[in-house]
């Protein structure tokens, strides 16, 4: 079997390293992955796309990892145009998934809630009012919040869950600040008696649970992607960092106890890129509510999480005073690899998940 990546995904991938790297700034990396069509390019032709999937798009988020970029390329693009393209209407993907492949608006999905770690039951509520729906409850965290353009907004109705378009300017929504670790945007989204139309419903009647673990499968998948860029780059400049700090007269890293932790490291660095190309292919062929795809995609993220761990902390062990300076850029890749430790659930969390999954496929 041939585990290399193919040329769309090492073109693409090192369109956006080359972009990323030139770019000093949020604004201008994004405008410029615009420009290029890295960001339509996993959209279909018909919306202007390239006809591109899910392993191209995990290309370039490992890219956007390796440089701790905060493009709402995965909330935007992999997540938020990706959904309307795959289960919106026609007018729907006119106006919106056609617009964030060419950067001129951000969409975002907003998952997380205060009171649970399970996106696919919501304790948002939506109910039926006026001809259309009345949506309440609180997301938290919810990535690219402050610039999105709409949301996308799981909630629990009386015939299961279902997934509403909301924009921050409809009556009833206040969006708040957070702060996050690493810095990143994010917000917390009130929702107060919001009113949806009919027409601000994504999917048809019944598919609501559908959508949902689409974008849980993709996002969880995608936080993996960007915590194997982080990883790997903060290896890389450990390992540099051990080879030329020297005590003692020697290099460091020439060190059992140091060699030792740096190999640990790399074995967890390719753990969680390999779990995570299984997922994201498994998950590009296949369903997210398959118990495979579903089993790897928890595998994925508890490695992310736990090894993320492991790595972020040698990484500043290794480097020492300098681990914990904030003007130093390692400092950018351990609060990074922080925040994937516990995006869309930490490693317990996987842990549960990938039991429930062993459990219900017993006989």
């Amino acid at each position: 079997m041939d585990f290399t990546l193919s040329e769309a995904q090492t073109e693409l991938a090192g369109l956006a390293r080359k972009i990323l790297a030139e770019r000093d700034t949020q604004e201008r990396q994004w405008a410029d992955l615009a420009s290029a069509g890295v960001l339509a390019a996993g959209l279909p032709e018909a919306l202007g796309g390239a006809g591109l999937g899910l392993l191209e798009q995990c290309s370039v988020l490992t890219e956007i990892g390796r440089v701790t970029s905060s493009v709402p390329y995965l909330s935007s693009v992999v997540l938020g145009a990706g959904a309307i393209a795959s289960f919106g209407s026609a007018e729907q993907q006119r106006r919106w998934a056609a617009p964030a492949g060419d950067g001129s608006v951000v969409l975002t999905a907003a998952l997380a809630e205060e009171d649970g770690d399970d996106p696919s039951s919501p304790s948002t509520l939506a109910e039926r009012a006026d001809g259309g729906w009345r949506l309440s409850g609180v997301k938290t965290v919810v990535p690219a919040l402050l610039a999105a353009d709409l949301m996308l907004v799981p909630a629990s109705t009386a015939d299961g869950v279902m997934v509403f378009l909301v924009s921050p300017s409809d009556d009833g929504v206040t969006v708040q600040p957070q702060s996050l670790t690493d810095g990143a945007d994010a917000g917390r989204l009130v929702l107060d008696g919001v009113g949806v139309a009919d027409g601000g419903v994504l999917g048809e009647p019944g598919q609501g649970a559908e959508i949902v673990d689409w974008l849980v499968s993709r996002g969880t998948v995608g936080v993996c992607a960007t915590q194997a860029g982080v990883l790997e780059r903060a290896l890389e400049l450990t390992a540099e960092y051990a080879r030329t700090r020297e005590q003692f007269g020697r290099p460091i890293g020439s060190f059992q106890a140091v060699a030792q932790r740096l190999a640990d490291a790399y074995i967890d660095v390719e753990a969680v890129g390999l779990t995570m190309w299984q997922a994201a292919w498994l998950l590009a062929t296949g369903s997210p509510g398959d118990p495979e795809v579903a089993a790897a995609v928890a595998s994925a993220k508890f490695w992310a999480a736990d090894a993320g761990h492991r790595v972020a902390h040698t990484a500043v062990h290794v480097h020492g005073g300098m681990g914990i300076d904030t003007s130093y850029p390692l400092h950018r890749y351990f609060v990074a690899a922080k925040r994937a430790e516990f995006t869309l659930g930490g490693a317990t969390v996987q842990l549960r998940r990938l039991g429930d999954v062993l459990a219900r496929s017993v006989p």
